[in-house]
């Protein structure tokens, strides 16, 4: 019904931006067709003529800022002229911006036009190359499609192509494009190795046009990531031009930074980056002055608690399991109970995971929740006041109960030695103490302050030890690899060679599987993935998969979905879902799948999240 009103209302927006790219499409053509007659040094001088016309056009803008810049290095200014001539450059910047877009949408269909000529040249002369270690004859000249793909990037938008219509080489249409104006432009992967292999894929292309091309690896020193920003085009990954800028920022010398303006970006899987990781912070972290780690020492106390714990839940999954079995509805109730009390006191505990595979169990938790929560969890203490410790495995906090504090505890000393104090009131009583000297009240209040910090750092070391032993699985949230703990990167299931957990996490696993415990480190420099690509003046985005976040990116980033057709009719039958109500079942039919189609020689890819269930 919805299609059907927006037919009749002339189609959806993304079906007028496609509507209106191939009117563009049309334009391009016309003049491709013209470009046959000129030479290939004709061809090669179009770029210097594209950036002659970007540089006249901002050039008045370029000179004053420059001169501003010049004026806040080397002149002593008040606060007031600071202020003002920094507002001057962010205005400069706007226009220098502003400006150059109007020049590149004017020669948009000369410059396409261009690209598409260049690929035909290359393609009629079999050009051949070497990419990802092999010898290629390049035999790519843009579909139409890919001309729409193309105007939809330039236009900071997400160009939603399906699998196999060609986003690779569509890119490399507005990435030239925005080049011209010198500023440099970033094609974003996901990993080192398509980083590489497109850059080197694409670069035939550039290489006629004179446009400096290169690509970040991440063994990369700063001198050579210095030169590949210097280029016209850069492709790297999403975290590698994170933690570039982030090392920027950390700097002594200016001169040491390796990234130029954050101008235009296309990131490739645009969903996965901007919506699956967005809010993943990159940490730089460095050594501490003063180290004092507890692990080693708190370990034991932990591991008891743990083990505990762990032998309490055994019991609360075992009664759940017999009070499902009964039919009465207050032994549903009870199950209920205690499948949500097994669930805050250890959630991945393994027989626990494999009851909630039952569709009445998780009815049964959900419902149970949120009887508990009423009343801003006026109940929920009823729940876990029978747990030594709760685990929230959605925000990663753990609380210690009552009877977690008493187990932590060795026998004859302070049975508060695991409580904070309430440093507030205790600081307001002495300060109200009449009877003490202003010299006795500060060594009270110095004595309050301490041990609040002493109980602190222990309560975070315990913490974070509860935190490694309930929530961070061996082979699947790291690996030990040299006796060091490794973290596995949840998304890719790659090792993250040289990242470590921030705040004392990655100390406490080291202590939890008894590799030597590092040095304590603090955070340096930090950033999301969702703020850092917030930086660039102009962000697009591809993808096989991205109507389903449009909300999303709309709300986040202001980027607009645009779903591009297939260049033929798609003849592939995208089914339907299929759901099962249990792991073994899911996996069982999976495995009849991959039977079936070996049987037919036919290829056969299966994805999973975690290194353990691969």
């Amino acid at each position: 019904m919805l299609k059907f009103i927006s037919k009749l209302l002339g189609g959806s927006k993304s079906d007028k931006e496609v509507k209106q790219a191939f009117e563009q499409v049309q334009e391009i053509n016309k003049i491709y067709s013209t470009l046959i007659t000129l030479t290939d040094e004709d061809l090669k001088s179009k770029t210097s003529y594209f950036k002659d016309k970007v540089n006249s056009a901002i050039n008045e803008f370029e000179l004053e800022r420059s001169e501003l810049k010049n004026k806040l290095v080397n002149e002593a200014l008040s606060a007031d002229d600071v202020h003002q001539i920094n507002d001057r450059i962010k205005y400069l910047n706007k226009s220098i911006f502003e400006t150059s877009e109007e020049v590149l949408d004017d020669i948009l269909p000369e410059a396409f036009a261009v690209v598409k000529e260049v690929c035909r040249r290359l393609t009629e002369r079999k050009h051949t190359y070497i990419y990802a270690g092999n010898e290629s004859i390049w035999a790519m000249i843009p579909y139409d499609v890919q001309l729409v793909g193309g105007i939809v990037l330039h236009n900071g938008q997400i160009a939603e192509m399906q699998t196999g219509e060609g986003k690779t080489l569509s890119a490399i249409l507005p990435l030239y494009l925005n080049a011209i104006t010198g500023k440099g432009v970033h094609l974003v992967t996901v990993n080192d190795y398509l980083a590489k292999r497109d850059c080197d894929w694409m670069k035939p292309v550039f290489n006629f046009l004179d446009i400096k091309v290169g690509a970040i690896q991440s063994n990369m020193d700063n001198q050579e990531r210095n030169e590949m920003y210097l280029n016209d085009i850069t492709y790297g990954t999403n975290n590698e031009f994170g933690f570039d800028y982030l090392r920027d920022n950390m700097v002594t010398d200016f001169d040491e930074k390796v990234q130029r303006e954050h101008w235009f970006a296309v990131v490739d899987e645009v969903d996965s980056v901007l919506i699956d990781e967005a809010r993943t912070p990159l940490i730089i972290s460095g050594p501490v002055n003063r180290t004092d780690q507890k692990f080693d020492e708190m370990k034991g106390r932990v591991k008891r608690l743990v083990d505990t714990q762990a032998k309490l839940v055994n019991e609360i999954v075992a009664n759940a399991v017999n009070l499902l079995a009964k039919s009465d509805k207050d032994s549903k109730e009870e199950a209920g109970v205690q499948i949500l009390r097994a669930t805050h006191g250890l959630p991945k505990h393994k027989r626990l995971q494999k009851l909630l595979q039952d569709t009445e169990a998780v009815k049964l938790r959900h419902t149970t929740e949120m009887t508990y929560m009423r009343d801003q969890n006026r109940r929920m203490h009823e729940i876990d006041d029978e747990l030594y410790y709760t685990v929230d495995e959605k925000t990663h906090q753990i609380d210690i109960t009552e009877k977690g504090r008493e187990l932590l505890c060795n026998a004859q000393e302070d049975p508060n030695l695991f409580l904070l104090p309430d440093i507030t009131s205790e600081i307001s009583m002495i300060e109200g103490d009449t009877s003490l000297s202003q010299e006795d009240k500060q060594q009270k209040i110095d004595s309050a302050h301490l041990l609040y910090s002493e109980r602190s750092d222990r309560m975070h070391t315990v913490n974070q030890l509860l935190r490694a032993y309930s929530l961070y699985e061996k082979d699947v949230e790291y690996v030990i690899q040299d006796s060091k703990i490794m973290i596995v990167d949840e998304h890719t299931g790659r090792i993250l060679d040289g990242r470590r957990y921030s705040d004392g996490l990655h100390q406490a696993i080291e202590a939890k599987e008894n590799v030597m415990v590092e040095k304590d480190t603090q955070t340096l420099a930090t950033i999301t993935l969702q703020n850092y690509f917030r930086l660039y003046h102009k962000l697009a985005g591809m993808t096989g998969t991205a109507e389903t976040e449009a909300p999303e990116f709309e709300k986040i980033y202001k980027l607009e979905v645009v779903s591009i057709p297939s260049n033929r009719p798609l003849i592939r039958k995208d089914l339907n879902d299929v759901i099962y109500k249990t792991k073994r079942e899911k996996y069982n039919a999976i495995a009849d799948d991959v039977i079936q189609l070996l049987a037919e020689n036919r290829a056969v890819l299966v994805y999973k999240h975690s290194t353990i269930f691969s």
